[in-house]
């Protein structure tokens, strides 16, 4: 049994949501609230939930260490099938907050996601329930739009479409925790970890950090005292957003395709490589020059992700990171350049745009095998060709096509693999040293 409300329903139940939204529901002061989780159509995440009564293990994992920590946010857990499940739970007065974290593709045509969503309003439409609000943690820029579109372009009944423009909010959020795949061998250590709960199947393991920047979109809809748990409650996500991608994200970009010519796997090998580190601070350097936020508020940011990426108990992959360039670097990279050239037309490039930009071309011609990107150009081409450079710019910023953006990249090219040589020179001089 539970005294928590159980005011918030989320869909896609996964590793995040339980590492994010539910630690903080947790950590709120006021109140108790609690979240009825609905996973995608497989029925095994509820089940497995259900067996320990929706309580599990959030393993924060630290360079020094593990801490455990038993959440019990989840009051109840069902498969994403249970339609009769969701409808009474979101037509019931007490709800007033749905969550999603479904990914990117959640919110494309052809998901049944917003079909999902439409079908619970209109059973809380017909319940008189009143206003609620829409709530995406999911990677998306504007995310609260994103859905809200979804979710209109979904309702085909005219009365309910106009319940719903009336009716519900659909805040954006910026979201960040690392959340690792649990392995067996973290199950098996939880009998020694103090905190755990005794026999958890499903814990999850996490990061120290973590961050929540919510819109204060929720007017006349009752919501958890996130603030008092360190969410940030703003007028405008947007420069968040533009921190999280210019930052975190387009550092990780540039990391996922240049650390692995240089011979690194995890983003912690690659950050303690100095040509790696130059690279990032110089990329930080450019995206700081372009952010709407305080100087030391970026400084700070800063320093916390040189903190994070350097945690060696995160395995982290470059190769989990790299898919997809053609469509992450023109926001978490040529995004910076624009508003650099904007700014400043006779700024050009930055190194660390450029390093970033040749550091993708290599990694598609030169790494054909680690490549999931259908949008990238062929690996037949050459990144000294000037011609095929402007390939690469065709892909992910037309606009920047210029005879100085071209000559950038080549040159950043040819310094990455001038280190790569240098990289493979000294492994090889010290594989050959005996003691």
């Amino acid at each position: 049994m539970t005294d928590r409300r159980p005011g918030i329903v989320h869909v896609g139940v996964g590793a995040f949501a339980r590492a994010h939204l539910a630690w903080y529901t947790a950590h709120a002061s006021g109140e108790p609230w609690g979240i009825t989780a609905f996973t995608g159509r497989s029925p095994a995440a509820a089940d497995a939930l259900a067996a320990q009564d929706c309580r599990y293990t959030l393993i924060t994992r630290g360079a020094a260490g593990d801490d455990a920590e038993v959440v019990d946010t989840i009051v109840a857990a069902h498969p994403g099938s249970d339609d009769t499940a969701w409808r009474h739970v979101v037509a019931s007065p007490g709800t007033t907050i749905v969550t999603l974290t479904v990914t990117e593709q959640g919110y494309r045509s052809g998901s049944d996601v917003p079909a999902r969503l439409v079908a619970g309003l209109d059973a809380r439409r017909a319940a008189g329930a009143g206003r609620i609000a829409l709530v995406s943690l999911d990677n998306l820029t504007h995310n609260g739009s994103v859905l809200r579109e979804a979710v209109l372009g979904a309702a085909t009944d005219t009365d309910l479409r106009s319940w719903i423009e009336e009716h519900v909010s659909f805040p954006s959020s910026m979201v960040d925790r690392i959340t690792p795949a649990t392995t067996d061998a973290d199950v098996a250590d939880l009998a020694a970890l103090p905190g755990a709960l005794a026999g958890d199947r499903v814990p999850v393991v996490t990061e120290p950090f973590a961050e929540w920047v919510l819109e204060d979109a929720f007017d006349g809809i009752d919501r958890p005292a996130w603030e008092t748990a360190g969410v940030r409650i703003v007028e405008d996500v947007t420069p968040y957003e533009q921190r999280k991608l210019w930052l975190l994200n387009g550092s990780h970009s540039l990391l996922a395709y240049l650390g692995p010519l240089l011979g690194h796997e995890t983003v912690a090998e690659a950050m303690d490589d100095p040509v790696c580190r130059a690279a990032v601070e110089q990329l930080w350097d450019e995206a700081a020059l372009e952010l709407p936020l305080p100087a030391a508020e970026v400084v700070e940011a800063r320093g916390a992700l040189v903190e994070r990426f350097a945690n060696p108990r995160i395995r982290h992959t470059l190769r989990q990171i790299a898919s997809g360039g053609s469509q992450k670097l023109p926001v978490r990279v040529v995004d910076v350049v624009r508003h650099r050239l904007e700014r400043d037309p006779s700024a050009g490039i930055g190194p660390g745009a450029a390093t970033a930009i040749a550091a993708w071309w290599l990694h598609v011609t030169t790494q054909p095998d680690l490549v999931d990107d259908d949008g990238a150009p062929g690996a037949d081409s050459d990144v000294h060709d000037v011609h095929d450079v402007h390939d690469v710019l065709r892909v992910i910023g037309p606009d920047l096509d210029t005879t100085p953006v071209v000559a950038a990249i080549i040159a950043a090219a040819d310094d990455i693999r001038a280190a790569g040589t240098a990289a493979r020179t000294t492994t090889s001089t010290d594989e050959g040293v005996h003691a």
